[in-house]
């Protein structure tokens, strides 16, 4: 390992520019066995992510600047997270500690899972298809970096909202996301286990991103993956095992125009077989699929007795 580090680094050390560096860069990345998917998609993105994050300088620079040249310096440092990136396969997120969501930029560390859910997707659209009214109480349930409940602070200007965690480490990450963003006074944090320590409010929608990846699956994950906090993505039970809980208890918890809004991934498929019965209405998303799910209070009412 520590020779592969080295022939990096010797590498690196012939090239000057800021476009040669990330030339090479994606060409190391091409010729690697990285798995994307945890905040960028292909070798070009993730080489960019790397280098200007390291060289802190925006990723929508002038093209004159690509010619400049980087310092020894910062070479060194570039060599360095690509060759984790590369030999140890942890994830660029982990090493800029930076990722962005909803156009927002977020802290992340190895405490809390990747910020990476199409609810984005809902989020930018102010949950138009979703809402009938702007929502003035919201729970972020399961909140990790935080992301979520920034990005809805944003959205919804008026509103309060509450973002819950069982993590400590992931609700230090959420604190410091939070204070960054400005949001101490409309954002409360809270240790809990899903509802159990959560204030008994009548919120306007809850959204969740809860652990769903089965247990077989968890094993067999790229080794990016299985760098997040495994708390964060592991639910025995077909994925469905916090889903279940979360659909018996939501109701207590929702206005009576309230929403549950739920990724559960992959799993949609053993949601809708285990529970026929139930009218849940699934999120038809332009870039990241189906995965994603709501339905109102009044159905999680109606069908109590089946969850």
């Amino acid at each position: 390992m520590e020779n592969k580090f080295k022939m990096i680094r010797k590498e690196i050390m012939e090239l000057y520019t800021i476009k040669d560096v990330l030339r090479w860069m994606i060409t190391k990345l091409n010729s690697s066995n990285v798995c994307y998917g945890q905040g960028t998609d292909n070798s070009f993105d993730e080489a960019v992510y790397i280098l200007f994050s390291t060289i802190r300088l925006p990723t929508d620079i002038p093209e004159v600047f690509l010619s400049s040249r980087l310092t020894t310096s910062e070479r060194k440092k570039i060599s360095e997270k690509l060759s984790l990136r590369m030999f140890k396969r942890i994830p660029s997120a982990y090493l800029t500690k930076k990722i962005w969501f909803c156009g927002h930029e977020f802290f992340v560390d190895k405490r809390v899972f990747i910020p990476r859910s199409p609810i984005s997707e809902l989020i930018d659209d102010s949950f138009k298809s979703i809402v009938d009214i702007k929502p003035k109480k919201i729970l972020d349930l399961c909140t990790g970096s935080g992301c979520i409940a920034i990005s809805c602070a944003y959205a919804f200007e008026e509103s309060e909202i509450d973002a819950s965690d069982i993590s400590i480490k992931a609700l230090e990450v959420a604190r410091k996301n939070v204070t960054l963003h400005s949001f101490s006074k409309r954002i409360n944090l809270i240790q809990s286990d899903l509802f159990k320590d959560v204030p008994s409010k009548q919120y306007d929608l809850i959204i969740t991103n809860p652990p769903y990846v089965d247990c077989k699956t968890l094993k067999f994950l790229p080794k990016e993956y299985r760098a997040e906090p495994s708390i964060s993505l592991k639910a025995c039970e077909n994925g469905l095992k916090f889903i279940k809980i979360i659909l018996k208890h939501a109701p207590y918890f929702l206005s009576e125009k309230g929403v549950l809004l739920c990724e559960v991934g992959k799993n949609i498929i053993n949601l809708i077989n285990l529970f026929p019965e139930v009218d849940f209405e699934i999120m038809n998303l332009k870039n990241k699929g189906n995965g994603v799910f709501c339905i109102k209070k009044e159905q999680l009412s109606k069908n109590q007795h089946f969850f």
